[in-house]
């Protein structure tokens, strides 16, 4: 008879950023212990608060699936002794297995005989492998930072308070840092009592008794539905973001939400700087009126019930005064900054020991942003504020408020510089070069902003490849990834001439000023690896197909612009309307491409045609080429694609008429040189082999 299974852990309050992927790694842990054990289920539930993970196994088999399966021996030449007898390998064989030796026989495998056996298993009941199996997968969680407490050795998130393990009404017995499990679960800190489970399917509605929402998606309603519920009473709008939702989500059990105001002089400070405060310090959603201007009210999310919520509202209405007082006061001090002053502290500033310091960084940025400007031909107005905004792109590192919220730099840059009288483009694009600052952000709207983004980004990583700082795995300690995909997303933004070499050659031909610790071929070529990566997931984040990335990547991603124009191209000949024509396509072009890699050069002379199919196809290619490098040139890929598409009819007319390697070497030498041709201007559209046909 299946019964359930509840494994709860009692933690003091583990880091909100914790909470969701140590829940999710319970369940999939438990999920492929009973997958292994081969006990069958019918479900896996977490839950997590601050204080608890917990999984509720339902329908869990009594007893273990019966094991039959068939495992092979050693070969007939060795099983069998002299006298026809089982040898020791194959008594051994069988004794390893539990298998009788009058059960062994012979099966052929690949022309050789085989020994054979059944192995066979009776199921170990669940209640026999839990006590065993349950402290292990406890102990089994990982966590981004642990802790030891008192004596004992076990490192952890948060010591362990209380274990409760249930399968069924029975108590699963164990123990961990001298804490036994048991039936008894805590309810919330101030409101609830330790309450007893019966059966484990009991688990959440006995929480819910004792004030602790313990289903998670269950308690982000509750949250939702209380903001929803507050912006339609008073006629607000909330902003909420998901990473602060998520985070409050795990700092609560009983959630309530509630709502406080401050003095509206605060409104004086820039909006970024009160909701950065709010958001960042108090953990509190601001409210915006319609058009998007802060309002003197937040929404908070209290750990408990809706009692006496007036004197909560005061309480942290008096510490979001602090923080805004703190806040106010940076600003005002901040505003008496000379830029110059700020530049000059900056040269005080270690940006890297091996790179220097943060003003020898800006003079890198404002080198490559000004080499970047001329190689684009930007307008004279446009070169002048790229250089100017270069300069002074990272003067609001000194300031009060970005040393006290280094999430405002260039928020802050921005308004600081429009204060100091500095052009508007320049001020904006202090803020913009930072931009895409994550993966849902935007990248700059303005071109200075965007040069000058650029020119910071690509001098973090070429700066950073130089000294082999190159990320590994899931360790990019510098964020270079998002960087790279800043540029990607930039340039096709701004529709930007700057082929990757371009952009790289720029960048170190400013990094070898101060030596290059690397040879400049190698650090091009990482640079060209791990760009075509940043081009390959930008692609693949549009929704092109797997294998369309993978062919128009085979023909390069050098410039970024045309490459995306390829893959949307090539993506909808592979569109279900087309496939066929594509199809066709090819065949024939991968014939050519195959035939072309054994060409040792492009010389063509027409004088050695000998059938009318070869001089058909020459003059077709003649015609296409010109007219196809134009079209690439001006970025005009579909018709790009349209031309190579038209050799189809004419390169299978040749290969049905022409044999290739013909036994006259001239001859052969000059289809091949012909095939060549054509493979040039397929390849560089494409790797057209690499197309799965669907």
């Amino acid at each position: 008879m299946a019964k359930d299974l509840l494994l709860e852990i009692g933690l003091e309050e583990v880091p909100a950023r914790f909470v969701r992927a140590a829940m999710e790694q319970l369940k999939e842990k438990t999920e492929k212990w009973l997958e292994a054990s081969r006990l069958s289920y019918e479900g896996v539930k977490a839950y997590a608060t601050p204080r608890r993970l917990a999984v509720l196994v339902s329908g869990l088999a009594d007893k273990q699936q019966d094991l039959s399966e068939e495992v092979k021996g050693p070969a007939r030449k060795v099983a069998l002794d002299e006298a026809g007898g089982w040898s020791k390998a194959a008594l051994g064989f069988a004794r390893s297995q539990g298998i009788a030796p009058e059960e062994l026989f012979f099966r052929e495998l690949g022309g050789v005989d085989y020994v054979y056996g059944i192995k066979s298993s009776q199921g170990v009941e669940a209640s026999t492998l839990l006590p065993e199996a349950l402290p292990a997968l406890v102990t089994s969680l990982t966590f981004p930072k642990n802790m030891r407490w008192g004596s004992y050795e076990l490192r952890y998130v948060r010591p362990i308070r209380w274990l409760v393990a249930l399968h069924g009404a029975d108590v699963v017995p164990f123990e961990i840092t001298g804490v036994a499990s048991g039936n008894v679960t805590r309810g919330h800190r101030f409101l609830g009592q330790d309450a007893v489970i019966a059966e484990p399917a009991e688990y959440a509605a006995k929480l819910k008794e004792q004030y602790v929402i313990a289903d998670v998606e269950e308690r982000r309603q509750a949250i939702a539905a209380g903001i929803e519920a507050l912006a339609s009473e008073r006629g607000w709008h909330i902003a909420v973001k998901e990473d602060l939702l998520e985070e409050v989500l795990f700092l609560v059990e009983t959630p309530t939400v509630l709502t406080g105001s401050f003095d509206p002089a605060f409104l004086s400070i820039p909006q970024d700087v009160l909701i950065t405060s709010m958001r960042e310090h108090q953990r509190y959603f601001p409210v915006l009126d319609g058009e998007g201007r802060l309002q003197p009210h937040f929404v908070t999310v209290r750990n408990g019930d809706a009692l006496a919520l007036d004197v909560v509202a005061k309480g942290n209405e008096k510490v979001l005064r602090a923080r805004l007082s703190d806040a106010k006061f940076f600003y005002e001090e901040d505003k008496k900054l000379v830029i110059a002053d700020a530049l000059a502290k900056l040269e005080t500033i270690v940006y890297h020991e091996e790179l220097g310091s943060v003003a020898d960084k800006v003079r890198r940025i404002r080198k490559i942003a000004d080499k970047l400007a001329a190689h684009l031909a930007v307008d004279e107005p446009v070169r002048k504020q790229t250089s100017r905004a270069a300069d002074i792109c990272k003067f609001d590192l000194v300031s009060q408020m970005v040393y006290e919220f280094p999430e405002l730099q260039g928020i802050m840059g921005e308004d600081y510089a429009a204060m100091a009288g500095e052009d508007q483009a320049v001020a904006r694009a202090i803020n913009e070069h930072y931009s895409p600052r994550n993966a849902g952000d935007q990248p700059p709207a303005s071109l200075v902003g965007a040069l000058v983004g650029i020119a910071d980004k690509i001098d973090t990583i070429a700066g950073c490849f130089s000294i082999g700082i190159i990320p590994t795995g899931s360790q990019d300690p510098y964020a270079l990834r998002r960087q790279a995909a800043g540029i990607v997303s930039t340039l096709l933004a701004h529709g930007l001439e700057l082929t990757l070499t371009e952009l790289f050659d720029i960048a170190l031909e400013v990094q070898a000023e101060r030596g290059l610790k690397r040879a400049a071929a190698e650090i091009r070529r990482d640079m060209q690896e791990f760009f075509t990566l940043r081009v390959k997931n930008v692609l693949a984040d549009k929704g092109i197909r797997y294998d369309v990335v993978d062919a128009v990547l085979g023909a390069g991603a050098e410039d970024v612009r045309r490459t995306l124009l390829r893959a949307e191209v090539l993506a909808d000949a592979a569109s279900d309307g087309h496939k066929e024509s594509l199809r066709k396509a090819v065949e024939s072009f991968n014939r050519v491409c195959n035939l072309a890699a054994k060409s040792e050069s492009r010389e063509v002379d027409a004088g050695l045609f000998t059938e009318a199919a070869e001089g058909e196809l020459y003059a077709q290619w003649q015609d296409v080429h010109s007219r196809f490098a134009e079209s690439v040139r001006a970025a005009r890929l579909a018709e790009a694609y349209e031309l190579l598409a038209s050799l189809s009819a004419p390169i299978t007319a040749f290969f049905d008429a022409v044999m290739v390697m013909a036994e006259d070497e001239a001859v052969r030498r000059n289809r091949l040189a012909l095939l060549a041709n054509v493979a040039g201007d397929i390849q560089a559209f494409a790797d057209f082999s690499k197309l799965v046909s669907k």
